[in-house]
């Protein structure tokens, strides 16, 4: 999933809206972005989104919930398993128990839903809180059903009462690059996709595409956004080139050609197996965007 849209779950007509936005997958949110006394509007209106557009083509249908320490997970799932989400969106995750924690309960309502058992998938937000960082290394083994670690720095700037995440440059200031750092790291651990945070400013689209092409370059997979005019650049931003595509494809044949083979020549550079893996990542990307 390159681009990952958040959408309030309150709102019938900015989820219509996000569903032809052009996003991967819709983070149909029951969190933050609902105040407490939409909170059971937001769940029905979120459940009948759901039952209404499961199986049509479009983005994937993830949920965040609220997190498991807020008291209110348990009637978020109540009220939206039966609408047979594709995927959860676990925030304010302390580590790999939580993601187990929130399995176990995916589990018994998937049984009593008659849902395929494992078929709810799980996107943590890992750095949300102090204590989340100490826990990005937990991740690895916690759940089949864990695809993605994203990092968030709104709540993590709350928690630890920083002023802004930001430093005098408009980048990052150095907890919140720790934190995004540690999100890579933690996911690669775990095999499973990192995802980057979202870029606020969402009129400065400049700014936007110089974040995500950052994001890329340094391995993260995917974005979350905040406004569906932001998803077009994500989207294009973590779609390879046909360059890019040519080049790994010319990797993956020579190593095809030469099974046996440490190191191979392409255009007079020597390219050896580490190569390999990033032009097999390459392609697919480009598999899962459409465009081989």
């Amino acid at each position: 999933m390159r681009s990952l849209l958040f959408v309030p779950g309150d709102d019938p007509k900015k989820l219509e809206k996000g569903m032809g936005s052009g996003a991967d997958a819709l983070l149909i949110d029951l969190e933050d972005s609902v105040s407490p006394a939409r909170k059971e509007a937001a769940r029905q209106i979120t459940a009948e989104y759901l039952a209404a557009n499961r199986g049509k083509p479009g983005p994937k249908l993830y949920v965040r919930i609220n997190a498991l320490d807020t008291g209110l997970s348990d009637g978020d799932l109540d009220a939206i398993m039966r609408a047979a989400p594709e995927g959860i969106m676990l925030p304010k995750a302390g580590g790999g128990a939580d993601v187990t924690h929130l399995g176990a309960k995916l589990a018994v309502r998937e049984a009593e839903y008659d849902l395929t058992d494992g078929a709810t998938r799980i996107i943590a937000i890992g750095t949300e809180t102090a204590r989340s960082i100490f826990g990005i290394g937990t991740f690895g083994g916690a759940s089949h059903r864990l695809v993605g670690i994203a990092w968030g720095a709104e709540d993590l700037a709350a928690d630890i009462g920083a002023e802004t995440n930001k430093a005098l440059d408009g980048g990052f200031s150095e907890p919140f690059r720790l934190a995004r750092n540690l999100c890579l790291f933690g996911a690669a651990a775990a095999e499973v996709a990192p995802i980057d945070t979202v870029y606020t400013d969402f009129r400065n689209e400049a700014g936007l595409t110089a974040e995500t092409e950052q994001a890329r370059r340094d391995g993260f997979q995917g974005k979350m956004a905040i406004h569906p005019a932001q998803v077009a650049v994500i989207n294009r931003v973590f779609t390879p080139t046909a360059e890019a595509i040519a080049h790994a494809q010319a990797i993956v044949a020579a190593f095809v050609a030469n099974p046996t083979a440490g190191v191979v020549g392409i255009n007079g550079k020597m390219i050896d197996r580490p190569h390999l893996k990033q032009a097999e990542r390459t392609l697919a990307r480009a598999a899962a965007a459409g465009v081989v």
